[in-house]
Order: C-alpha cells, then sequence, then structure tokens
C-alpha cells in the first residue's frame, strides 16, 4: 500500500473530515519527507538550532500540488503522533507561503480525535501565539537553512476547503496524465 496513493479521501466530506498521513511528529528537528516512488519515509535532512515542529507534519493523500507534491498540512493535538500514521482532521484554516520552488500552502488542521481539538472549526478559535509560532516556525527553519520562504496571510476554513479541493482534482488530471509531476 502506498501512503500517497492507496488512501482514501472523500471529496464530498473535506469540509468536514479528511485523512492526514502524518510524516514528521511534534516535537521533532527530524524532518522525514514521503519517498514517492517506495511510500517509505526518508530523513531529508535535521533542523537547524533548536527549531522543531510546533505540530504534527504531513501530508493529504491523493493531493498534487505546483510544487510537484502532495497538500502539506499540519494537524494541532495534545500528543505527538507516529510517523506513517493517518490522522482524521478537520481543515480550520491555511497558511499561503512561497518558498524557492513557488506556492506552498499549508494547510491548518485538527486532530478530530483528540477532545482537546475536536471542536475547534476555524483558526479564530486558538490563541494567537499558536498561530504566530507556526508562522514563525516555518521563516525560521527556511531562514536558518538560508532559503527564502514568504508566509502569506492566514486564511480560514473555507479557503482551506477549496483548496483541498482544488489538489484533489490536480491529483486525478496528474493520474489520467493530463498534467506531468515536476
Amino acid at each position: 500500500m502506498h501512503p500517497w496513493h492507496d488512501s482514501y479521501v472523500d471529496d464530498a466530506l473535506v469540509d468536514k473530515a479528511f485523512p492526514v498521513i502524518i510524516e514528521v511528529p511534534k516535537g521533532s528537528k527530524n524532518k522525514y519527507e514521503l519517498d514517492k516512488e517506495t511510500g517509505l519515509l526518508r530523513l531529508d535532512r535535521v533542523l537547524y538550532s533548536a527549531v522543531h515542529y510546533p505540530a504534527d507534519y504531513g501530508f493529504i493523500p491523493r493531493t498534487f500540488c505546483d510544487d510537484g507534491d502532495p497538500l502539506d498540512a499540519l494537524v494541532l493535538g495534545q500528543e505527538p503522533v507516529q510517523p506513517l500514521t493517518i490522522v482524521e482532521a478537520r481543515a480550520i484554516g491555511v497558511m499561503r507561503m512561497r518558498d524557492e520552488k513557488g506556492l506552498d500552502d499549508k494547510i491548518v488542521a485538527v486532530s478530530v480525535k483528540d477532545p482537546a481539538f475536536a471542536d475547534y472549526t476555524d483558526k479564530t478559535q486558538l490563541p494567537a501565539h499558536q498561530m504566530r509560532e507556526i508562522r514563525r516556525f516555518f521563516e525560521d527553519y527556511k531562514a536558518l537553512e538560508h532559503k527564502q520562504v514568504v508566509v502569506e496571510d492566514l486564511l480560514g476554513p473555507a479557503d482551506a476547503v477549496r483548496i483541498i479541493r482544488e489538489s484533489l482534482e490536480l491529483y486525478r488530471q496528474l493520474r489520467r496524465g493530463e498534467i506531468r509531476k515536476k
């Protein structure tokens, strides 16, 4: 089973919940990334300095983005989740980012199975500090690697769901051969 291609996502229900395959657990300095050919995780790098992931980080299966990767997602929960675990999540926002590859959206979601986060439906319900911490993480870890990044607006859940649906459609186009991987 390949985590990117073989996990089911119900387009009609992404406004309620969708699966996220976790690559990097909350609190980790190790950046794991899906090897697109094998479906295994590869250690991409160890983050510089005292920077660590502020939430579980992974991707939404059966999605495709302009950077050639599945759509990224951060999942907020109380405890770190093991890599390659499927977490049922709900989008509460999206962080618009541009890096050296171009647009690199990050869906901000909550674990619907975590009682401390299950009732959140919008980014505005989170403490403002938590969103600043997430934003700062991406600014800092890229800067420490001498890479350019611009963190743009943090948009709401409706924009997040729209972006998820667009990336699901791009994935279908990729599988039909209508577009190519970068």
